[in-house]
């Protein structure tokens, strides 16, 4: 008979459960949360489980590769399916999430994530802390800032480099406030050191990555952009077609449907809230910025003048996730002139036509170019 396993994954301890092909709770226990003795404790059974499930989190992806190593089957679960799934349990506890899981295994109803490699996951480290600096710069600033005004002093537009010159003109001659400025700029100048080290290590781990380097030959596309969605793809063929990339990123539009009833939404936003992030500021230079032979930034343009600069910017950043996945899985670089001929071509053919029913990417339903970038999924994307 086939066995599955659950387990809900804590800090110091986890859950396990198994359960028989019928859905029979077998054996339940406490296991201390090491991959070292989650493989000791599944070895001392009598049967090996054909699946062990464990929901996705920071550990898990630790102990799954563990268990990985060992030979064991081991599955990630998407946290949205559990979640969902449990709603009905009136009950939350380790032990019935553990139970729930170990169903989970058992009918197949769950959705595989993928357990990044450990090289993405130090890129990803590195980012994260980068964006962690940041914004605790930003805070300090903000705060200064807050402080000063309580007393009329406003320190007004500044740069990151006038910032500290400007606040000690304001607080020169007060004791008190020369004191809180002088600590919180210490703090400050501590934070722009370590994040000038932060992103001269990023952009040479971007010089050195060969990805990062390919990604970068796409227009608005710089060593954060590039190593961030590196980062987030790993493997590029994990992804049966470009296409899943947008709403996998949260960057298509949710949709409801029931009777007479058929509502499409803003853009979903669930994913990686970095990824997503970074495309959008890539797309917000490719429209702002002078981009030279590209056009993403035409068919962009045409977009934000009909529906907005904003959801223009979304539906760019939606475009060039695909993009960006497929000259990954090809290992081509963006090659602006070859992708304009192929939409000249393809504008030429449907022409020809005189065919109402081939519409131009850029000229197809409003209700579609809600900024999630659906529109124009199937036009000719310069990938090279």
């Amino acid at each position: 008979m086939e066995h599955y396993a659950g387990i809900d994954v804590s800090l110091d301890t986890v859950s396990v459960c198994i359960v028989d092909g019928t859905g029979k709770v077998l054996l339940e226990a406490k296991v201390v949360c090491e991959p070292a003795a989650l493989v000791t404790w599944f070895r001392k059974l009598d049967f090996v489980p054909e699946r062990i499930g464990m929901e996705a989190g920071p550990l898990s992806q630790w102990l799954h590769a563990g268990m990985r190593e060992e030979g064991f089957a081991v599955e990630l679960l998407e946290t949205r399916h559990v979640r969902t799934a449990f709603k009905t349990m009136p009950v939350k506890t380790d032990r019935k999430d553990a139970r729930g899981i170990a169903q989970l295994m058992r009918m197949g109803w769950f959705r595989p994530v993928h357990c990044k490699s450990v090289h993405a996951q130090e890129m990803r480290a590195l980012l994260t802390t980068r964006k962690l600096v940041l914004n605790k710069r930003i805070d300090i600033e903000m705060g200064l800032r807050g402080i000063l005004r309580g007393f009329g002093l406003k320190i007004g537009p500044t740069t990151p480099r006038t910032f500290e010159a400007r606040a000690r003109e304001l607080v020169d001659g007060h004791a008190t406030l020369l004191a809180v400025a002088e600590a919180l700029l210490v703090a400050r100048s501590t934070l722009v050191a370590q994040l000038k080290g932060l992103e001269i290590r990023l952009v040479h781990l971007a010089r050195d990555d060969t990805r990062a380097r390919l990604l970068m030959s796409a227009p608005g596309v710089g060593a954060i952009v590039s190593l961030t969605y590196v980062s987030a793809i790993d493997d590029p063929g994990r992804f049966k077609s470009s296409k899943a990339v947008g709403p996998h990123f949260g960057l298509t539009p949710k949709r409801y449907q029931s009777g007479e009833t058929d509502v499409t939404g803003r853009i979903s936003k669930t994913g990686d809230a970095g990824v997503r992030a970074a495309l959008y500021e890539a797309a917000n230079v490719i429209l702002t910025r002078p981009v030279k032979g590209s056009t993403l930034k035409s068919w962009a343009a045409r977009l934000a003048a009909r529906v907005g600069m904003r959801k223009a910017k979304v539906a760019l950043a939606r475009k060039l996730a695909v993009i960006l996945h497929r000259m990954l899985a090809d290992g081509t670089t963006f090659v602006a002139d070859k992708a304009a001929a192929r939409a000249a071509r393809w504008k030429r053919d449907n022409t020809d036509s005189g065919s109402e029913g081939h519409q131009l990417p850029e000229a197809r339903s409003r209700r579609r170019d809600d900024g999630s970038g659906q529109a124009a999924t199937d036009e000719a994307a310069p990938h090279g």
